[in-house]
């Protein structure tokens, strides 16, 4: 069975970019962000359309390539994380965690006994398609692969900050920006920067109370700069979407000049 690269190279301390995956959904979108030098892509199923049947082929190229794949689900639960994890995805991006209890639900869902209670398949792209004769070591090398990040996105889920971080099985934490931002009362304010720049450090220093890393979206090589000297591995650089859109804008400005 196949590690996890990036499980591995945050293990070893290593920084690792990736981008959002929220638009494209031809497969060969890996192997393209690949050779531009992403060491992973994330796919949003929250707040994009890709079926399972789209994140079923990625996962099946990005484990060929050895290039890692998170995915968003639409909520973390049991059902999807069980359905993402069994067509082959080893990364999770679990949002609106609100809780220690919803954050040990999503680790009891994500792997198998004795760290919790994730349902157990058959022969399929989460072995390889590699028949495996002792199904006990197939369990404990697919619990050691799985690398669950928890999106902390209100204020609620702050009071239980410290329990979270504390869970073994969640292996990194992050915010979500936005709707955190709207849960303060400070999205589109000129307060919002300033007051995410607090939750972002508590979440940073949680992490390394606990021997978590972080994840953090960064839109600039200077906000990925600040942050990876914070002690950060995950950096989630821009979208598909922006990317196109401002190529495309800017392009589009120098044609009528």
């Amino acid at each position: 069975m196949k590690d996890n690269p990036l499980r591995a190279a945050i293990e070893r301390g290593e920084p690792q970019y990736g981008t959002w995956i929220n638009m494209i959904r031809n497969p060969a979108i890996l192997t393209l962000l690949k050779s531009a030098g992403f060491d992973f892509a994330r796919v949003d199923m929250e707040h994009s359309a890709p079926s399972m049947e789209t994140i079923a082929d990625m996962a099946l190229l990005a484990r060929a390539l050895d290039f890692p794949l998170m995915v968003r689900p639409p909520t973390a639960n049991r059902e999807w994380i069980t359905r993402l994890l069994d067509v082959g995805c080893m990364n999770l991006l679990c949002p609106q965690i609100e809780s220690a209890e919803h954050a040990a639900a999503v680790v009891r869902a994500s792997r198998y006994a004795p760290l919790g209670l994730r349902g157990s398949g058959g022969l399929g792209p989460m072995t390889d398609f590699m028949p495996d004769a002792d199904p006990n070591q197939r369990r404990a090398h697919a619990n050691g692969q799985v690398f669950v990040v928890a999106m902390l996105e209100t204020e609620a889920a702050f009071r239980d900050l410290e329990a979270i971080a504390a869970i073994e099985g969640i292996d990194a934490l992050t915010i979500g920006p936005n709707d955190l931002a709207q849960d303060m009362g400070v999205l589109g304010t000129p307060e919002q920067d300033a007051a995410l720049d607090v939750k972002r450090e508590l979440v940073v220093d949680a992490a390394r109370r606990h021997g978590k890393t972080c994840s953090m979206l960064v839109s600039s090589p200077e906000q990925a700069r600040r942050w990876r000297e914070d002690g950060v591995l995950l950096l989630g650089y821009s979208s598909d979407v922006d990317v196109l859109y401002q190529g495309f804008k800017n392009a589009m400005t120098v044609l009528r000049d």
